[in-house]
């Protein structure tokens, strides 16, 4: 009896070369619907499994391989003399190899716009049993879910070296393939759960995490030469969907800062209609953040904030970057600069920075992955948590001072508080007219953060404003804001010291807002 191969594949990339290949080696071919047709029309003879297995294809097609004569053929092990009896008991011929490829769900749930029914329409049911009978079994049947695989497979078999670690490996990525699979559907599911608390339960607490990213990139090296990195994610999703204008390939590093300059600049709105504002980040901080009445002056406001901490450093703005913005950026050593667009003049103008890295990040692409679970990898496991996205809500601030807060400083408040959690813990943050003057970040101590932020801001503390990303555990930050000439401050609060920093305050006429909610980054 001639050796069998099954074929079923959604992509049909590769299917007559290897079916012909196949062929060549003396096997029969045993297919089904779009399958079992492409082969037919390519003059290649090929048996319908409804003829196989006596049953019709049913149910539109739903049920057509979930058969004993198929998966008895698959799963039937040939050292085994039971399981030869059972299949001359029933007329079941074993089947050797297997080539399925799924139904293309991911291809499918890729618009946003497919409705329930023809998502569920394009889970495979068939496809992956054979896939998983054929790996299980894979001792006596070789499986084949990648069209990549079919020339490698007809070279061994045409060499005689379809072994035992060619065997393992092809199974090893079946079982990577349905596990794939899977992942997409309860994740595409879960994603369109009406209600987001009903979510926040299925998905956090009841069941295990799903990380399902496809290798993207291999990195030329982590956060230091000597570190192998690697970049796994969706082509159309966050960050895989970002067109690279111009430079050099990204980095780890690169990567990680574009993660933070977004995040930061995402905060006053991203794209059409945003409040024009621009950021510079170097090593994950915010060094310059600055609002303006358009791209260009958000962009020069932010750089004017620390120009020596911005050598280096990448740049992200919320609106389309201009020609006179492109001006503001081409006398600067940077190594990124992210935008929803840029215009032709200022792609001519940035062009001869061969090296400075442009990524066209669309806004659409920001929403669909912002509010996803931040993952952060320990010892033996990984901690997720709901991001720190959440709109500040000032109308629940308490003013806990004397003196009430003017209307440039209510201004300089929000923003202040709005950047601040951007800053890694320990943070502190000093501004004044939308525009960062000082920033203190990552600290052992408080106190130490204020000093640096106080420092960098020099003169033009005098009447600025300072957030804090925690509470005052004493009274020495507001006594030493005081002595620069900080007029107004804004910290979470819940300190049992409170008493003494707001009697600080209202020593020094200060003023103090509690926003009873702290925003650590770590």
């Amino acid at each position: 009896m001639a050796p069998t191969a099954l074929l079923s594949v959604s992509d049909k990339r590769g299917l007559v070369p290897l079916a012909e290949g196949l062929l060549a080696q003396g096997y029969a071919l045993l297919s089904s619907g779009g399958t079992a047709a492409a082969l037919a029309a390519a003059g290649l003879p090929v048996t319908k499994v409804a003829d196989h297995t006596g049953a019709p294809e049913i149910l539109g097609g739903r049920v057509k391989t979930l058969h004993p004569r198929i998966h008895g053929g698959i799963l039937a092990r040939r050292d085994d003399p039971a399981h030869r009896a059972d299949m001359a008991a029933h007329g079941i011929a074993p089947i050797d190899v297997v080539v399925v490829n799924l139904y293309p769900f991911k291809a499918t749930v890729a618009d946003p716009g497919v409705d329930w029914e023809t998502a569920i329409e394009n889970i495979d049911i068939g496809g992956p049993a054979m896939v998983r009978a054929a790996a299980k079994n894979h001792a006596d049947v070789v499986v084949l879910t990648d069209p990549d695989q079919y020339p490698g497979f007809l070279d061994a078999l045409a060499a005689g070296q379809v072994d035992g670690a060619l065997r393992r490996r092809l199974a090893l990525a079946a079982f990577a393939h349905t596990a794939s699979y899977d992942a997409a559907i309860a994740a595409w599911i879960e994603g369109r759960l009406a209600d987001a608390d009903e979510a926040l339960a299925i998905g956090w607490t009841e069941q295990p995490l799903r990380l399902e990213q496809p290798l993207r990139q291999v990195l030329r090296y982590g956060e230091n030469p000597h570190q192998g990195a690697f970049w796994f994610g969706e082509a159309n999703a966050g960050w895989g969907a970002a067109r690279q204008l111009q430079g050099k390939e990204l980095s780890y590093n690169n990567l990680i800062d574009l993660e933070a300059a977004l995040t930061t600049v995402a905060a006053f709105g991203y794209g059409p209609g945003a409040e024009p504002a621009a950021v510079v980040i170097k090593h994950t901080n915010p060094c310059g953040v600055a609002l303006g009445v358009d791209t260009a002056d958000a962009l020069l406001r932010a750089l004017d904030a620390d120009r020596v901490s911005a050598f280096g450093g990448i740049v992200a703005l919320n609106g389309a970057v201009d020609r006179a913005a492109a001006d503001h950026l081409a006398g600067l050593f940077l190594e990124c600069v992210v935008a929803p667009s840029f215009s032709e003049e200022a792609r001519q103008r940035l062009a001869a920075k061969a090296n400075l890295r442009l990524l066209e990040l669309d806004p659409v692409a920001v929403a669909e992955a912002s509010g996803r679970l931040q993952l952060r990898s320990v010892l033996g496991g990984v901690l997720a948590q709901q991001a720190d996205d959440g709109r500040a809500d000032p109308d629940s601030w308490q003013v806990v001072s004397d003196r009430q807060p003017s209307e440039a400083e209510w201004r300089d408040l929000r923003f202040a508080w709005q950047v601040v959690r951007h800053v890694r813990s320990n943070a502190i943050l000093v501004a004044q007219g939308g525009r960062t003057l000082g920033v203190g970040a990552g600290q052992m101590n408080r106190v130490g953060s204020a000093r640096l932020a106080l420092e960098a801001a020099g003169d033009a503390a005098r009447g600025a404003v300072l957030a804090s990303d925690g509470f005052f555990p004493f009274d020495d930050t507001v006594l030493l804001a005081a002595r620069h000439g900080i007029t107004a401050l804004i910290q979470p609060g819940g300190s049992k010291r409170d008493p003494d920093s707001i009697a600080a305050c209202k020593a020094n006429d200060m003023v103090m807002v509690i926003t009873g909610r702290r925003h650590f980054l770590h």
